[in-house]
């Protein structure tokens, strides 16, 4: 089983990245916001990996910036209904630290802005994380200040700005990928209509 890979970012497309590890390319597939940080092609990079295999579709590789992140997209698969794809998008809209203090507050509605979670599957992923650790630091339950779960994390109007997109008919890889980019390019006070612009410029180029 594969666990962590260490090398130089060969290519990079919607969905999935390939890291050349001495001359051997493994295609690893990542969701947005993962994408978005990988650094210029040719230059070495290390990815947390999940591996799954299938009858299917045989050997696949997920990769993850963080352990943390890898970490929150097994627990997130350990539940009814919870595929590779949809546990990528709950992660591509609250990264773990912020998946944990939604599911500390009970917040089925920040969860349901994933991509393709419902409000039946936010709600049961949000009863079955409970008390579950996210990261490798204790989940101490109402650890989080209520400042914090307050505030409207940057993923989610994110989140917000790749529905429009996709509204508009463009891929959801494609939508997330770029606006991911807008996010990090105009910063965390960006409005969604600023980011939905941005993306649609990157887009057209």
């Amino acid at each position: 089983m594969i666990g962590r890979l260490r090398g130089a970012v060969g290519e990079v497309g919607e969905e999935e990245a390939l890291i050349d590890v001495m001359g051997v390319g493994y295609v690893v597939r990542c969701g947005a916001r993962t994408l978005s940080r990988l650094p210029a092609l040719g230059e070495e990079t290390l990815l947390h990996i999940e591996s799954q295999w299938s009858e299917s579709q045989g050997l696949r590789l997920y990769g993850f910036s963080t352990r943390d992140e890898r970490r929150a997209f097994v627990a997130l698969q350990a539940i009814q209904g919870v595929g590779p794809k949809a546990a990528m998008a709950v992660l591509d809209v609250l990264p773990p630290a912020e998946l944990a203090a939604a599911v500390t507050r009970d917040d089925k509605a920040a969860i349901g802005r994933a991509n393709g979670v419902g409000p039946k599957l936010a709600a049961r992923i949000a009863q079955e994380l409970k008390d579950k650790p996210l990261s490798d630091a204790p989940f101490v339950p109402g650890a989080f200040p209520a400042s914090e779960a307050a505030a409207t994390p940057p993923p989610s109007i994110a989140g917000e700005a790749v529905v429009a997109l996709m509204g508009l008919g463009v891929a959801e890889a494609l939508a997330r990928r770029h606006v991911e980019a807008a996010l990090a390019r105009l910063g965390d006070d960006a409005s969604i209509s600023s980011l939905i612009k941005a993306a649609l410029q990157e887009i057209g180029r």
